[in-house]
This record gives structure tokens, sequence and C-alpha cells, in this order.
């Protein structure tokens, strides 16, 4: 496997990058944050107070896949796992993005968040991954459990910075991890990933907020543009990724979690749309909608299409209107 990265010096930097200040890291735009008596409010509506739809009413039909499928499957197939979870095959070897398999996104597996329906395949089932491509350290994208099962069968971890101290403190060989800060690109065999900017936080306890960067990330196999959100606001950094590296053939956009309480750190399905439009992008995948929230379970992507039909409208009208 050859390898490089390319820090930040290697070429113009945009207008901005990431900031450590006291051992934080921040957004470029800042974040509105709840105070003590909101965050109780959110909490209690959160737990207790969830509309109606937030589950589904029957069992989601899950197509189960075989490695035999897999290793069958032709280059630049995807395949969605569930939630933020995508595998990827590109150059004829296997990628994942944030890998989560159990059943909750929790410390504990008894309480939490818990996911719609169980991952189409598992980790012992899966071929040998290639790379395993990190946006943050929130527990529904960075799975304690998936991580120790698939560091034997992973030759490579990219994650933004602090995120792969983590891997490494849970026993990742350190020659297996490479961080990087936004704006830093590295290439695996010919294959051109970059950690691009996103709107978020991070933390997985009480007293770490902040302490590990968060990341978009954007793919590049030959003439195939790839983009991954992670977690994110929307915010100007969606039109200058797509300025510098769009445009792109797939965007997978976050369009789930959202809520009129915390709107700096995900997105409404319309946000959603408009970061793809800013993104520069063909198609759009929405992801991050397969584990309970505040919102009904189906409206993230119907609202997004609703919104995709209504900007196509406007963009025949322009050009009828010449």
């Amino acid at each position: 496997m050859t390898s490089k990265t390319h820090t930040a010096a290697d070429t113009p930097m945009p207008p901005f990058s990431s900031r450590n200040r006291g051992g934080r890291f921040s957004n470029a735009q800042p974040r509105r944050r709840p105070g003590f008596w909101k965050t109780l409010q959110i909490l209690w509506r959160f737990t207790f107070r969830k509309p109606a739809g937030t589950v589904p009413g029957t069992p989601i039909p899950v197509q189960a896949i075989s490695r035999a499928q897999l290793l069958a499957a032709p280059d630049r197939s995807l395949f969605r796992l569930g939630h933020s979870t995508m595998l990827l095959k590109l150059r004829g070897e296997f990628w994942l993005t944030d890998p989560v398999f159990s059943e909750r996104a929790s410390p504990l597996q008894w309480m939490g968040p818990r996911r719609f329906h169980q991952a189409p395949i598992g980790i012992a089932e899966l071929p040998p991954i290639k790379g395993v491509i990190l946006s943050h350290d929130h527990y529904d994208h960075l799975d304690f459990a998936a991580i120790l099962q698939l560091a034997g069968k992973t030759a490579l971890f990219l994650a933004p910075l602090g995120v792969g101290d983590t891997l490494i403190q849970w026993g990742v060989p350190a020659g297996k991890v490479r961080q990087l800060d936004w704006w830093q690109s590295t290439e695996v065999d010919g294959l051109h990933l970059v950690a691009t900017p996103a709107q978020h936080f991070s933390g997985r306890g009480l007293r770490d907020g902040n302490r590990t960067l968060w990341a978009s990330w954007v793919i590049v196999d030959d003439d195939l543009r790839l983009f991954f959100s992670g977690d994110s606001g929307y915010f100007g950094g969606f039109k200058q990724i797509g300025e510098r590296f769009g445009p792109f053939d797939l965007t997978m956009i976050e369009t789930g979690a959202y809520d009129h309480d915390w709107p700096d750190v995900h997105m409404q399905p319309e946000q959603t749309l408009q970061a793809h439009l800013d993104l520069r992008g063909r198609h759009l995948l929405p992801v991050h909608r397969h584990l309970r929230s505040c919102h009904a379970c189906l409206a993230g992507p119907v609202r997004a299409h609703h919104g995709a039909g209504r900007a196509a409208w406007r963009a025949n009208q322009h050009t009828a209107d010449g």
C-alpha cells in the first residue's frame, strides 16, 4: 500500500481551517449554545416527549448482502449499511465510512438511540477493508465495538485530528492510523482523500467536548468525485468545497437528527439539498437517518425530495424565461 499525506502548507490555504485554542477545536462559524435550562428542556423532550412517527411502524425490510456478492460487485459500487455507514468499492478494494454496527449509539447497550434495523452484513462477513473513513467521535459515528472488530482486517484508518489518538488508545496499531486537519489530503494506492470542514462538534463524555476535530471528506478516484458530509449544520464551507473540488458525481449528505433547537449542527432537509447544490453535486444520497430522533423517521428524505422537485421547477422556469 502506498500512502502519502499532504499538509496544509503544500497548497494555498482557503480562508479558514480548523482552529484549536486551549486544547479545544472550534467551527469556522460560531455555534449558538443553549444555556443550562434550555439544555435540560431539550433532554426532557428528547427522552419523554418525542412526536409520533419517530420510529417506523413496521420493520424495515433489509436485503442481506454476502461476501461473495461484494467480491463480485463491479468497481465503484456503493452499499448502504445503515445510518452513516457506507461501504464503497473503489479500485477493487473496500472502504467504510463511519462504521457503526452496534444495536445502540451509546456507551450503554441497554439505553440510548437504537438503530431501526440491523446491518445487512456483519463485520465478520466483510472482506478485507482497505480503509475506514471517520468523520468525528460521536457514538453514532465512532463505534468502539466495531473498531475493535475491524482493526485486524483494516489496512488504514483515516480520521480528523485527535480521533486517531482515540483509536490508538483503543488498541488500533499507530501505523494504521492517519490523522488529518481540514484541507489536508492523503493518497492511498492512487485514491485521493481530503479532510474538509464541517459545522459540528465532538465529544463522548461530559468533559471532552471539542477535544477532537470533526470533518467531512472528499474522495477522488480519477474522474469519479464523491463527497461524504459526516455530521454538519449548513454553512458556507459547502460552497467553498464545491468550488475547490466539485463538481461531485455523488454527495452523501446527512438528512436526519435535525431540530429547531440545534440548527447549527444538523441540517433541515431543505438545507441538505442546498448543500448538495453548493457542492455542485449530480446525485444526492441522504444519510444519517437510521437512528431515533425528534422528527418523523421518513420526514427528511420526503422533504428533501419535495425540495428537489421545487428546485428543478425553478431551474426549468429560468431556462424557459431565457
